[in-house]
């Protein structure tokens, strides 16, 4: 695993001055999107978060943009089917947040590609949880390690990380 964590690392870390969903800034970047469009990668990354998977969910739930192509590959290693979680319900066709199936009295596991306060899961989790679905946990690749686990409990979700933003510097 610690070989996988070297690879995210130099496909992935960027150094500069970015600024995160949540507003802060920081001189330390992973652009999840280079360790998502490399296809090994990915699938190695999928492969070591199979065993994270809890057995009491149904379906998948993939956050948009970066956590459809992990969800994606997690669905096709477990066998678990998935949503498509956009970040608002779009206002034409089906006018649905979650594509891929329905979501009310469904146990989702939310996938994401990297937490840092917990925002975005926080923000789509009420909207499924307002649709019917039960959500209790969340996965994801890489836990920034700026509160974003504390404030997911606090709404009731239990983050698991494949690794801590400290593994990987």
């Amino acid at each position: 695993m610690a070989n996988l964590a070297s690879r995210i690392r130099a496909r992935s870390h960027l150094t500069g001055t970015f600024t995160l969903r949540s507003g802060a800034t920081s001189t330390e970047y992973f652009d999840k999107y280079l360790f998502e469009s490399d296809p090994v990668l990915l699938d190695e990354i999928a492969q070591t978060l199979m065993p994270l998977v809890p057995s009491d969910v149904d379906a998948l739930a993939g956050l948009e943009l970066g956590g459809i192509p992990l969800a994606v590959a997690l669905s096709l290693r477990t066998g678990l089917p998935m949503r498509f979680v956009r970040k608002e319900a779009k206002t034409y066709g089906t006018c649905r947040l979650a594509e891929g199936g329905r979501v009310d009295a469904v146990r989702l596991l939310i996938v994401e590609d990297v937490v840092s306060t917990g925002g975005a899961i926080l923000d789509a989790v009420a909207e499924l949880r307002a649709s019917g679905a039960t959500v209790k946990k969340a996965l994801c690749v890489l836990d920034r390690e700026t509160g974003g686990p504390e404030k997911l409990a606090e709404a009731g979700i239990q983050l698991t990380a494949l690794y801590r933003m400290s593994e990987l510097t």
